[in-house]
């Protein structure tokens, strides 16, 4: 089973996933966790590139064609083995990153770049996409307090409000496949709103 989180800065996607992926295991389900970009060696090295404050330059479609190159790669490498060995993957942002923050967030068009991403990810969807929202002030709030500042982070407070925005439409445009997590709340309680939704659907795919 594909699992995506998603969400704007700051909404605790990294903790959660590691907590997860404990918990599943410990019940005895073979877990792969991954994020975005990045993932493989390769990935990592085109993260460092978009990731990088110094790199304010880079244009929206160049930003767009790096994170979908990384995606290409996480997609043959790491996901679709995981998947042909029967393992839960947990991943940390993946397509729906792209509409958000590209489409939502830097205004492209995203007919086109559900096309591109059609092609990056050989059609590949997640089973099951768990939206962790947040208050755009609050999670920018976050991440300047965790010392995680990068140069994405440091767009605009408009364009993260426009990219939670987009977020929301696209759980409100596919609700079959995603769920929305109120990310405000503490540690524990998120963990367990999360563990239960993977529960549920691990039951509902047996």
């Amino acid at each position: 089973m594909f699992i995506t989180l998603e969400g704007p800065e700051g909404s605790g996607k990294s903790t959660q996933i590691k907590r997860l992926a404990k918990r599943l295991e410990a019940m005895g389900y073979p877990v792969v966790t991954t994020r975005e970009p990045g993932g493989t060696p390769i990935g990592d090295q085109i993260r460092h590139v978009l990731m990088r404050m110094e790199n304010k330059e880079l244009q929206p479609r160049t930003e767009i064609l790096l994170f979908l190159a990384a995606r290409a790669q996480l997609v043959e490498q790491v996901i679709k083995p995981a998947l042909q060995d029967g393992k839960i993957i947990l991943c940390d942002r993946y397509g729906d990153s792209t509409l958000a923050y590209q489409g939502y967030g830097h205004g492209l068009d995203l007919d086109q770049l559900r096309e591109m991403l059609d092609f990056a990810t050989d059609h590949l969807k997640p089973d099951v996409t768990i939206l962790l929202d947040l208050d755009v002030k609050t999670g920018l709030m976050r991440k300047k307090a965790e010392d995680e500042w990068n140069r994405l982070d440091a767009y605009e407070v408009l364009f993260h409000e426009r990219v939670r925005e987009g977020y929301l439409k696209l759980a409100y445009e596919e609700p079959e496949r995603w769920q929305i997590v109120d990310a405000s709340q503490g540690i524990d309680a998120v963990q367990e709103d999360l563990f239960q939704i993977i529960l549920d659907a691990l039951e509902n795919n047996e």
